[in-house]
């Protein structure tokens, strides 16, 4: 009598995140700026320049989650997360203005401002995947991203008030992002999961993503610090 092979178990979409996450984080000294702000060692000065790259990444990103949500508009799931991200942006950027008050910004130096390169690789890459991954990789790929970014906001939020004085509205931007968001998350799952079951979603190739999205993270901040 013929063996039938064995049912092998489709790896669901948590299994899936949670394997990034790890796979993908780096290590926690590989960020030399957020390690200097929370020992209260970086200038002052790399917040106004934070202040002023982000208004342009938060820009680009909203664009490139849109047009993420649009490619995936036959696949709801896949579309809402994207949506939700959009949405978060927008949100992002009315945090981001009290940062820029208490760094005395004028709306003149913040739209004649010249980015620095390092600083606009990351949403540039972003809108890259935009044009051509596949929606259900690029969700797992930012997923990884943001338990980065997120744990890098929850240190600076933390080093603003306890090294640098800065008031409570300064610090909304990163205490957005470092507070949980189960919305975003389950958005994550519904998305993953259905790109999963519909043979769109390529973990490897959401992990090729996902490295690069990283290191222009780590780029990033390495630019402020210069």
């Amino acid at each position: 009598m013929a063996r039938t092979a064995p049912d092998v178990p489709r790896p669901t979409a948590a299994a899936v995140l949670d394997d990034a996450v790890r796979a993908l984080t780096p290590d926690s000294a590989a960020n030399r700026l957020v390690s200097q702000i929370e020992a209260g060692a970086a200038p002052r000065s790399v917040f106004a320049t934070f202040a002023l790259e982000q208004h342009l990444v938060i820009a680009a990103d909203r664009l490139s989650f849109r047009h993420l949500a649009r490619r995936a508009d036959g696949d709801p799931p896949v579309a809402e997360f994207f949506d939700l991200l959009a949405q978060g942006e927008a949100l992002a950027l009315k945090q981001l203005a009290g940062l820029a008050e208490a760094c005395e910004l004028t709306a003149r130096e913040i739209t004649e401002y010249q980015p620095r390169p390092g600083c606009q690789a990351y949403p540039s890459y972003a809108a890259r995947l935009a044009l051509s991954g596949e929606p259900a990789d690029v969700a797992i790929a930012l997923t990884a991203n943001f338990a980065a970014w997120g744990g890098y906001c929850a240190i600076v939020a933390a080093a603003m008030r306890d090294h640098y004085g800065f008031p409570e509205p300064a610090r909304d931007f990163f205490g957005f992002f470092a507070e949980p968001a189960p919305a975003v998350e389950e958005k994550a799952r519904q998305a993953v999961q259905h790109g999963l079951d519909t043979g769109q979603a390529r973990p490897a190739t959401a992990h090729r993503y996902g490295r690069l999205l990283q290191a222009y993270e780590l780029m990033f901040w390495d630019s402020v610090a210069d």
